[in-house]
């Protein structure tokens, strides 16, 4: 892809969009209004916005229901009893895996812990857990928790792969260190893709082999990445990943996650796990006098059966990604976060920092901004002008330019304002 000499102006920003054949998908999603004004949406990476197809489809669900009944799990249009099937290719190409290795269910803390079920196996010897220093906490507790129920000591036995103190940014040299350092004690490494404070994308390849040659397990936690950045699960190796679909997904709050279990593992019916009747051989689900027997591949760990209206904005959401394509989606995503950096970066505000790397292919699209000698009463002034983003502890404001819904005029706008606010504290 040939580099794009920006430009800091109003007229270039709009001659972006004129020429971006992906502007008009804006026009498809519900932008938040105050007093009549649409806002400078760049949250995403905290919750994404509504389609306006998602309505249609989830009516589509409530109207089966009331005129079918219970007779919606066979006969309405989408029948209910196959639901999660409708959107399993499109999410595999989305997160790059094979059909069989994907499947919508629970949400995403929930699916953490049945995968370590499988595939934390610790012993006495191999018990230790790596995470990134900047874990989610959500995915801190649940590693923790899971060292406490097999009886180890989260002190001694959960791992921390360290970044940069300067740059942030955290170097494999690092983690081959960590494992390094304890031989033969590591069983599973669990990293967030991307970083969810800095923003910084890791290579999934690079870390599952680097486990994989030290016999330890990988896993990923996709929910800052799925529907962001193209992690190729299939051919990185990694044996499971788990994300949410609220986020760059578009699902609608608390929405149903999503779950990746490596093929080579489709099959094998030894490993430990927490089955339910939903993962249970199609064929006889119904017939309940038979002994648990797991579908073959990542259906195999459902354990209930899905909420539809949930899975129904899903749907919504991956028709729109499915129509834009995802290759197409990620061009304009490198080019809208460039832009973003690019407009920071001139205004040369001393106040200013990016702490996301700067190669696009090692970020997504958010960039989180470090703000000197500033308070949370900048973001606040900042939200009141009619910005929408994220404000991260103690200094951070996360900006998330998504493909689908923002254009380079909001970019160029909310640099705008960013500096205004800055010139008016001076």
């Amino acid at each position: 892809m040939s580099r794009i000499h920006f430009e800091n102006s109003l007229e270039f920003a709009k001659q972006m969009d004129e020429k971006d054949s992906l502007a008009d998908f804006k026009n498809q999603f519900h932008i938040p209004q105050i007093g009549g004004k649409q806002q400078l949406y760049f949250c995403g990476n905290s919750l994404g916005l509504q389609p306006k197809l998602t309505k249609q489809y989830v009516d589509e669900v409530l109207e089966d229901w009331a005129t079918l009944g219970v007779e919606g799990h066979t006969e309405a249009e989408h029948a209910w009893k196959p639901y999660h099937e409708f959107l399993t290719e499109t999410m595999a190409e989305i997160v790059g895996a094979k059909p069989i290795e994907v499947v919508m269910m629970n949400t995403l803390t929930v699916n953490l812990h049945l995968m370590m079920v499988s595939f934390y196996q610790p012993t006495p010897k191999r018990r230790k857990i790596i995470i990134e220093y900047d874990a989610f906490p959500s995915d801190k507790y649940a590693v923790q928790s899971q060292l406490n129920f097999h009886g180890f000591d989260p002190d001694e036995d959960l791992l921390i792969w360290k970044p940069n103190k300067e740059t942030y940014y955290y170097d494999y040299k690092d983690l081959k260190k960590l494992l390094d350092d304890n031989l033969d004690q590591v069983a599973l490494v669990l990293i967030g893709v991307p970083n969810y404070y800095t923003g910084q994308n890791f290579d999934l390849k690079k870390i599952t082999d680097l486990a994989h040659s030290h016999n330890a397990l990988a896993g990923f936690d996709l929910a800052h990445g799925a529907g962001n950045i193209q992690p190729n699960l299939h051919d990185s190796g990694a044996d499971f990943a788990v994300w949410c679909s609220y986020k760059y997904l578009n699902s609608g709050p608390g929405s149903v996650g999503g779950c990746f279990v490596h093929e080579k593992h489709a099959n094998n019916i030894d490993l430990n796990r927490l089955a339910g009747w939903w993962g249970h051989n199609k064929t006889t689900r119904f017939d309940m006098r038979h002994e648990f027997d797991p579908i073959p591949g990542a259906e195999g760990w459902q354990l209930s059966n899905p909420p539809i209206l949930s899975m129904a904005a899903i749907r919504a959401s991956l028709d729109v990604f499915k129509k834009a394509g995802f290759e197409n989606l990620r061009k304009k995503s490198i080019q809208l976060t460039g832009f973003l950096e690019f407009l920071l970066l001139e205004s040369g505000e001393e106040k200013l920092k990016i702490l996301t790397p700067k190669n696009p292919k090692e970020r997504g699209c958010q960039l989180s901004v470090e703000l000197k000698s500033a308070g949370k009463d900048f973001f606040k002034k900042l939200t009141d002008s009619g910005v929408i983003a994220d404000w991260r502890e103690p200094n951070v404001i996360r900006l998330a330019p998504a493909p689908l819904y923002n254009s380079f005029e909001d970019v160029y706008q909310l640099v705008q304002k960013i500096k205004s606010l800055i010139n008016h504290e001076k």
